[in-house]
């Protein structure tokens, strides 16, 4: 199944205190390594970012292209749509470009098991990851409707598609850590996936 890749660049990293896709874990910026984990995939990577966050760098990738969100202000939820309306696949790979840890057998796993749903995301107990999850254009209809009502949850979108969760031991299987899962919104937590990049515990 060709998929292509989209990731949110755009986010305003108020916790961070600027732009966190830029900071560098090892010789990449989180940016890159995101786009790297993503190199598997067939199709295009789609980077949506905003206009408070252009896309600086030099990226070396053959099918990437670089978005401005077209809804401004409407949060993941905006990006998500942007990245979509924008896909020529129907099912799309999305993930948060602050996910230094992107695992390339779970997420192959979780394209397996993606076909027939608009939906599939990972849940640890209560905890859902709409960041790291395949949409499937068939979104773009409730997504319309709920961004003209100014309903920006995403996990408002859940309750009107068809969603398949990826559970714990599905997800241990491939990541018994859950690391892939982990996302920087803190200066703290960059200090910790440096160690962790370094081979170091917590």
């Amino acid at each position: 199944m060709e998929i292509n890749g989209i990731v949110l660049a755009g986010g305003k990293s108020l916790r961070f205190g600027n732009d966190k896709a830029s900071e560098a874990i090892g010789s990449k910026s989180l940016l890159q390594q995101v786009i790297t984990s993503l190199r598997f995939l067939d199709g295009e990577i789609i980077v949506v970012t905003s206009d408070e966050h252009p896309i600086s760098e030099s990226i070396d990738h053959p099918k990437l292209r670089i978005l401005t969100d077209i809804l401004p202000g409407k949060g993941p939820l905006g990006g998500i749509y942007t990245g979509l309306a924008a896909s020529t696949t129907e099912y799309n790979l999305v993930v948060a470009s602050d996910m230094p840890f992107l695992n390339e057998a779970l997420l192959r796993y979780q394209i397996e098991i993606s076909e027939g749903y608009d939906i599939t995301v990972p849940r640890l107990g209560k905890l859902v990851e709409p960041l790291h999850a395949i949409y499937a254009r068939s979104c773009l209809g409730p997504m319309a409707e709920m961004i003209k009502q100014e309903h920006l949850s995403i996990y408002q979108l859940f309750r009107r598609v068809r969603v398949r969760y990826m559970e714990a031991a599905e997800i241990e299987r491939f990541d018994p850590e859950h690391r892939s899962l982990f996302n920087i919104n803190t200066k703290t937590d960059l200090a910790t996936a440096r160690r962790l990049a370094g081979g170091l515990t917590r």
